[in-house]
């Protein structure tokens, strides 16, 4: 069982914590999560529940996406499905940052920067030649495959490429403080993708 909320990251703080200690914590935002649908094992093999942000004006949406919202729903840009969710909601409901109230460890999943196309030293911490005079390997890659037959580079070599801008889950991340007021949960540490970006929290699945 687990619960889950999308939210917005708002940026990194600090705070002091009930010992007294500075914790470097991450700001995120709880967008009203709605409640579009519930899936039962009944009917669809598994139970889980729809939740939406980020209400859309109902003539910028195509009629087969505005369908599958109720009537008394306006369309969401954003949907997402959470399985084995443990509070019990009905369609329409709207949830917040109270949904963490006594929750200690969180998962975040986002999306992380993007960091354009770059080499093996950056992407992959390759160590790279020596970088004295007369050195004719300083960044490069080095072999990529086979003078002799097969005469190919094999698939999962590590090339140059684009890096970044991929689904990332930190797992077990510290609840500081959840503010239901402001609708904000402090969570220590980093979280992947940019300010103002969509994220993804769920209770820990490890703690």
């Amino acid at each position: 069982m687990m619960l889950g909320l999308m939210a917005r990251k708002v940026g990194m703080t600090q705070v002091f914590d009930e010992t007294g200690s500075l914790v470097p914590v991450t700001v995120i935002r709880i967008e009203p999560n709605v409640v579009i649908a519930q899936k039962s094992e009944d009917k669809d093999g598994y139970k889980a529940v729809v939740l939406g942000v980020d209400e859309q004006k109902k003539n910028r949406a195509s009629k087969p996406y505005a369908g599958q919202f109720p009537e008394n729903i306006p369309p969401q840009k954003t949907m997402r499905e959470f399985r084995d969710f443990e509070k019990e909601v009905n369609p329409g409901d709207k949830l917040g940052a109270e949904v963490f109230e006594g929750i200690r460890y969180v998962d975040v999943i986002g999306v992380s920067k993007g960091k354009g196309f770059q080499g093996v030293v950056r992407r992959y911490g390759f160590g790279g030649g020596r970088a004295t005079h007369g050195s004719k390997f300083h960044r490069e890659p080095g072999s990529t495959g086979q003078s002799t037959y097969p005469h190919k580079t094999f698939k999962n070599v590590k090339l140059p490429g684009r890096m970044g801008r991929e689904q990332v889950t930190v797992l077990s991340q510290r609840v500081v403080k959840v503010d239901k007021e402001k609708q904000l949960v402090l969570i220590k540490g980093a979280v992947p993708g940019v300010n103002k970006g969509l994220i993804v929290i769920r209770s820990a699945v490890k703690k």
